[in-house]
């Protein structure tokens, strides 16, 4: 009698493993039928509309600000737009001297500075006014750097370049193609936050970069 209830659960056992496997089997079937079926694909989420990270303009219109890879610039407009589902406020900038108008986020305002003060001006002139620094390194290492200096958007760095590179001449065999390159890269752009700091014409500004760098006596030569 013991033999034939072993029998029996076996049996039963074996009956909810064939229960289970066709159960397995029709579920696999209707996910497979669902991805046959067009329409029956689930719903996509919802996503909502993002909006760019509220922060306080701190530049207004007509106000003079330093991209440091451009240089002196102009706000001509304060502008929102939609990209990308996503609200945007931004900075329409004027940089003249290069004929580029930039977008700039308000986000990402950190980008810019404000020009510099008077004094910061007086403290350029007196670095103009030192002697230059002589290197011994390899002229494409203090290229290099001299790039840099240039694109860091600090003006006593700006003044620098300019002081380092004057040659007190405007012989053009005194000076190589990308040292001269260089000097005018950062001569102009010193020289337009002069300008835009000090509100007076582009030849007093040059007259007075020119006077502090030693070279009035070139330019009264020329004339």
């Amino acid at each position: 009698m013991p033999k034939k209830k072993k029998v029996k659960k076996v049996k039963k056992i074996n009956k909810v493993k064939q229960k289970n496997k066709l159960k397995l089997k029709s579920s696999a079937k209707l996910s497979e039928r669902k991805n046959l079926i067009p329409g029956a694909e689930e719903k996509p989420e919802i996503k909502k509309i993002k909006k760019q990270p509220t922060e306080k303009k701190i530049y207004n219109l007509k106000d003079f600000v330093v991209y440091p890879k451009h240089g002196v610039g102009k706000i001509i407009a304060i502008e929102k737009a939609t990209i990308g589902e996503i609200d945007i406020q931004f900075y329409k900038i004027l940089v003249e001297k290069e004929k580029l108008t930039l977008t700039v986020p308000i986000n990402q305002q950190s980008k810019l500075r404000p020009i510099a003060s008077i004094n910061q001006i007086n403290k350029c002139i007196s670095i103009l006014k030192t002697k230059p620094k002589i290197k011994r390194t390899m002229w494409s290492r203090r290229a290099q750097e001299y790039d840099q200096k240039i694109n860091s958007g600090k003006i006593y760095e700006l003044a620098e370049v300019v002081k380092d590179l004057n040659k007190n001449t405007d012989i053009i065999a005194d000076q190589s193609y990308s040292e001269r390159q260089l000097f005018e890269k950062a001569y102009e752009r010193l020289k337009s936050e002069f300008e835009a700091v000090l509100n007076i014409g582009a030849e007093n500004v040059q007259k007075k970069m020119d006077k502090a760098l030693g070279r009035t006596q070139i330019s009264e030569s020329v004339e």
